[in-house]
């Protein structure tokens, strides 16, 4: 395991706040970064499906003088990186077949980790269908698995867990109906001993603790806090102690 994901995992209540650098501008993502830090948040995660890596690095660079906090970037892609992050979630999409999300964009931030001597944790992302087509579905064009068959995430999962990857993430995608299942939490969490992050719509504090009691070693809240502001983390946080 990383040092980055053992800082993480080891810092209750597993909380990580996700910074979207379309959506949020640097002023403001500078306040969620105190308040998440004020209040006992395990780490930060910055990251969009749209946002090039001029604009992520600008937010990245507010966070990183306003907060102490582990800062991982959640990246949408290769154009997204950058060198102002303690280290880098790098997605593989199990569940989708698209070949660009699977291998291509790991091969375009080949000269960017060249560069910079920052951790790249393989993390096998697996989409889960959170009753609406979030940007994450639109942009990669794959499908999300099905939310009531656990058996099949448990595949994926598992599968990635074979083949060396380092941690796994089960997503609703940003803004879903709901969140993931904890039913496919709980049988994922079973099945592989890697680190388990959950996130998507998660809009209350109940639905994260529910995530984290099924198995989850880390919640990933982002649209809860963007509506209704940096002090709703606290509230997520004291769900989750």
């Amino acid at each position: 395991m990383s040092s980055v994901l053992e800082r993480l995992t080891a810092n209750a209540p597993g909380l990580l706040v996700l910074l979207d650098p379309g959506r949020t501008d640097p002023p403001d993502a500078a306040r969620v970064a105190r308040v998440a830090e004020e209040v006992g948040a395990a780490g930060l995660l910055i990251g969009s499906s749209f946002a090039g890596s001029e604009h992520t690095a600008v937010v990245a660079a507010a966070v990183r003088k306003a907060s102490r906090l582990p800062l991982l970037l959640f990246p949408g892609g290769a154009g997204q990186l950058t060198p102002l992050v303690d280290a880098v979630l790098l997605l593989s999409l199990v569940s989708g077949r698209n070949a660009q999300y699977l291998i291509e964009e790991h091969v375009r931030a080949v000269p960017f980790f060249a560069r910079h001597p920052i951790e790249a944790i393989s993390t096998a992302y697996i989409l889960v269908d959170g009753g609406s087509i979030t940007a994450v579905e639109s942009v990669s064009q794959t499908r999300p698995l099905p939310a009531d068959k656990p058996e099949i995430a448990v595949a994926h999962a598992v599968a990635a867990q074979m083949i060396g990857m380092r941690a796994i993430y089960l997503d609703a995608g940003s803004g879903a109906a709901h969140p993931v299942a904890t039913a496919v939490i709980g049988a994922v969490r079973r099945a592989v001993s890697l680190p388990l992050i959950v996130g998507g719509g998660m809009k209350t504090p109940e639905q994260a603790r529910a995530a984290r009691v099924a198995g989850a070693d880390l919640v990933v809240v982002g649209t809860a806090v963007e509506t209704g502001g940096a002090e709703r983390i606290r509230e997520f946080v004291a769900a989750l102690a």
